[in-house]
């Protein structure tokens, strides 16, 4: 009898461990990636500094107006080199995202730990490879990396594509993140969004000129539970470039404090991240083409918490 409340009581113990451990990973800072209709493909997670890494790679191919392929490339390149994690160290002097290396001709220490400066520097060398976009993804990402590993790239070939959909705006809805609970986060800056996002896509995105400065984009300031929110408007001409910069906010949402952003009639929020994509003002098919009674089919809405 006692033997058998022992076993009972052992039994809930890991039944209740089971359920603490879940809880916790459900809380956790992650982002999704949905996945497509194929039916064998399944979501994937990833860390919120990787999802981060993975938008300013898809964002410096934008800028440069590289197709789909190169993003793709670009981004199992970087899965493999570093799990998308801008690490300080690697194989002798290597650094960064593409584990580079200063005295390969790369740049500096510091230029390398840049996501900016090393994405694109990855671009300088993929773009020269005659045919890059038709080539086995393991062949055009060896002919920049001259890895000892040749063909570890084609492993990520699939969640690279998958990412690359989401990140270029081909798959709408398709990126959700969980960011940190809003009181262990920073206060956020709009002028940083706006300098971030020039950085990385270049003022013609936001309806500048190239390399001019940054255009004031429209504020509205409202209040709540204590904080003060300041909307940043980005122009979208057309709805595939209107996810690719959602999704980018969403990506960036814990590094530059978004606490929501709006595309047409969708809209996520960062205490509501486990929900994803919620539909708002309209319904959900327009909300996925970026149009719809919540009136943004041509903006982005990025809105910053400034104060808590």
């Amino acid at each position: 009898m006692l033997r058998s409340a022992l076993a009972c009581l052992v039994l809930l113990g890991v039944v209740t461990y089971a359920l603490v451990v879940k809880l916790t990973e459900d809380e956790r800072a992650h982002c999704t990636v949905r996945a497509g209709d194929g039916r064998d493909e399944a979501d994937r997670t990833l860390g919120p500094d990787q999802a981060a890494n993975a938008a300013t790679i898809a964002a410096v191919a934008a800028r440069r107006g590289l197709p789909e392929r190169a993003v793709t490339i670009a981004l199992a390149t970087a899965m493999q080199e570093s799990q998308l994690r801008n690490i300080g160290h690697g194989d002798r002097d290597s650094l960064g995202l593409f584990q580079q290396r200063p005295t390969q001709g790369w740049g500096t220490a510091d230029q390398i730990r840049d996501p900016v400066y090393s994405a694109g520097r990855f671009y300088d060398h993929l773009v020269k490879i005659p045919g890059y976009s038709r080539l086995p993804l393991t062949v055009a990402a060896q002919r920049v990396q001259r890895s000892g590993y040749p063909q570890a790239y084609a492993k990520h070939e699939a969640d690279a594509a998958a990412l690359t959909a989401a990140l270029t705006g081909r798959r709408a809805a398709a990126l959700s993140c969980t960011p940190e609970p809003v009181g262990t986060r920073h206060s956020g800056d709009p002028e940083r969004v706006r300098a971030q996002l020039v950085r990385e896509f270049g003022s013609r995105m936001l309806g500048g000129e190239p390399d001019a400065a940054p255009s004031e984009a429209a504020r509205e300031t409202a209040s709540g539970r204590g904080a003060s929110r300041t909307a940043v408007t980005v122009p979208a001409p057309g709805e595939r470039r209107g996810w690719e910069l959602a999704h980018w906010a969403v990506a960036h949402a814990g590094e530059l404090d978004i606490d929501r952003v709006r595309y047409g009639s969708r809209e996520w929020r960062a205490d509501r991240g486990r929900e994803g994509w919620r539909a708002v003002g309209g319904t959900a098919a327009a909300g996925a083409q970026g149009t719809g009674a919540g009136g943004g089919g041509g903006r982005v809405v990025l809105r910053v918490g400034t104060g808590h």
